[in-house]
């Protein structure tokens, strides 16, 4: 780690261990002055940025690994590249932005917070999700928001089969085509409040003017396995 300038703390993942830059993340004040730090050579390392609970934005130039920006909690992270199996999983708060693709289960079991993926996500995006928001700019794979509770689920190109099986309560929002749907999940009515929701999202994502809202379709549960009955035993 290079002692910090008035723009940025450098941090070379090449030159000390990830172990080195998580304590130090993690040793951060609500009130530190460090508050941009830069990552370089990744090199696909798992858990990057991992457990932040501090108001700062950490920049990583380059692909991770697995869990980048798990449990997140007020941080802004962004990945100069992809990255690997439950980016921002368990996130609590807070804002991770992925500029390549995301393998599978980005986003899972996440409370809050916000998570972008300019590419493709892989197969059980937003599995189990619990209030995360989540843009995806590109297609999901199957099995997408599988179990999900709470939280927006935005797909600007395609989802795979399967897409929001044994659904709850969470919405989804998909531009393109949609493989096949899971078990009690079925398309609902696009309604105004629905149209004003995905259009905060996209602006979230800052990429409201980018696309058309009326393109977008919306998912949701038919709740019909909120609660056992013999009468959709063949469903569970």
């Amino acid at each position: 780690m290079t002692a910090p300038t008035a723009d940025a703390t450098f941090f070379d993942l090449a030159a000390a261990p990830l172990r080195e830059l998580n304590s130090a993340l993690h040793k951060l004040s609500a009130d530190t002055n460090e508050t941009y730090w830069k990552v370089a050579n990744p090199a696909g390392r798992h858990a990057v940025a991992a457990g932040l609970d501090v108001p700062v934005t950490v920049e990583i130039d380059g692909p991770v690994g697995y869990y980048c920006g798990g449990m997140n909690k007020q941080a802004r992270i962004i990945v100069n590249g992809n990255a690997g199996v439950g980016v921002a999983e368990n996130m609590m708060s807070g804002l991770v932005h992925v500029k390549g693709d995301a393998s599978q289960a980005a986003g899972a079991t996440a409370h809050g917070g916000l998570l972008i993926i300019d590419g493709n996500a892989s197969a059980r995006c937003g599995i189990s999700m619990k209030g995360i928001d989540i843009v995806v700019k590109g297609s999901v794979g199957h099995m997408s928001a599988f179990m999900a509770q709470a939280g927006t689920l935005t797909v600007l190109g395609d989802a795979g089969d399967a897409l929001g099986d044994s659904l709850y309560e969470a919405k989804l929002f998909v531009r393109g085509s949609v493989a096949g749907l899971g078990a009690d999940c079925i398309e609902k009515e696009m309604r105004e409040e629905h149209k004003a929701l995905l259009a905060a999202k996209l602006e979230a994502a800052g990429i409201l003017g980018e696309v058309d809202i009326g393109e977008f379709r919306r998912y949701g549960s038919a709740r019909t396995l909120y609660h056992f009955h013999v009468d959709n035993v063949s469903s569970y």
